[in-house]
């Protein structure tokens, strides 16, 4: 995947008439390792895939296939992967899933987790989500999993939309254009998966904490949100507040701290103020500490993801046509 600094996209588009190439381009694509007790000598499929900042998006177009995945080392589950059919029938079983996919439908797989499927002739688009985005508990996760979300309305028909024609047009961005064109797409991902949840009657305990989380992301320009406080605006104590997170991969000040941090990175993509100011306005009145704490959580600075979208804006809009090349062809 390409880095704040670096290029915007990787894109492979083969036709492939040999199953080992083929596995292997799904491989470095960042697919399991599959069998497929289906492929013969006349295996032909087609991969394509782009980069659209975090994301990989990869369309395929395979004959009828029965493939397994084998369980992988947690070490190999950076993403998730949402897969949508575009054309023909899949059946899919992973965890306590056991999904039929018609064209248009989706479902949300592990890649670390066995995986079984049987497919006619068709093609899908699956785009690889690295999980720290998805604003998803574990919990959640586990009952999202191979089950099947359809996608002929409702939150789920617009990924599937999306996600279909992505393919054709994940081209041309600008660094700072395909990072907040990933961020669009992973929330209306998260609103999809929230909504299929939604299908199941939450705990009252899990019912409690979307409302909290709900209230936290309403007020995080707030300098005084804060666990004293939410606890009192719920009626509840703070030990109670902390319990209700304690099975959460976030407790409240950190869920607080992230989601500060992810509205700074979406204002600095867009450019146009300051860092200090940014930070200011989302509650970290410590320049040097907010610094640390964005390149712990994203991996780069602040000031490069800045500095990089200022370059960016000023190479595009100084380059004439020799600086674009436009001239030295005819030279």
């Amino acid at each position: 995947m390409s880095s704040p600094a670096g290029r915007v996209a990787a894109t492979v588009d083969r036709v492939i008439g040999n199953l080992e190439t083929f596995q292997d381009e799904l491989a470095a694509s960042g697919f399991p390792p599959l069998v497929n007790k289906l492929a013969g000598a006349g295996f032909r499929g087609r991969i394509t895939t782009h980069d659209l900042g975090p994301l990989r998006l990869v369309s395929l177009d395979t004959p009828e296939s029965a493939c397994t995945g084998r369980e992988r080392d947690a070490s190999d589950g950076e993403n998730l992967a949402v897969k949508v059919m575009t054309r023909g029938r899949t059946r899919i079983e992973q965890g306590r899933g056991d999904a039929e996919l018609g064209p248009a439908d989706l479902v949300l797989l592990d890649p670390t987790r066995t995986l079984r499927f049987e497919s006619t002739a068709g093609a899908h688009v699956t785009i690889l989500v690295p999980r720290r985005e998805l604003r998803i508990r574990p919990a959640q996760i586990d009952r999202l999993i191979g089950k099947r979300i359809d996608g002929s309305h409702g939150p789920g028909a617009l990924v599937s939309v999306l996600a279909r024609q992505s393919v054709r047009s994940a081209t041309g961005f600008r660094e700072a254009e395909a990072l907040r064109s990933a961020a669009a797409v992973i929330e209306l991902i998260t609103v999809a998966l929230e909504a299929r949840l939604g299908d199941e009657q939450p705990a009252p305990d899990e019912w409690l904490r979307n409302r909290i989380a709900g209230y936290i992301e309403a007020r995080l320009a707030d300098p005084d949100l804060s666990p004293l406080g939410i606890a009192a605006a719920h009626h509840l104590s703070v030990r109670r507040l902390h319990k209700l997170f304690e099975d959460q991969p976030l407790t409240v000040a950190a869920l607080i701290r992230r989601r500060r941090l992810e509205r700074c990175r979406a204002e600095l993509t867009g450019g146009g103020r300051t860092v200090t100011a940014v930070a200011a306005r989302w509650g970290f009145s410590d320049a040097t500490h907010f610094s640390k704490l964005f390149k712990t959580t994203f991996g780069y600075t602040a000031r490069a993801l800045v500095t990089n979208n200022r370059a960016l804006t000023t190479k595009t809009r100084t380059a004439g046509p020799e600086q674009d090349g436009g001239d030295q062809g005819r030279r």
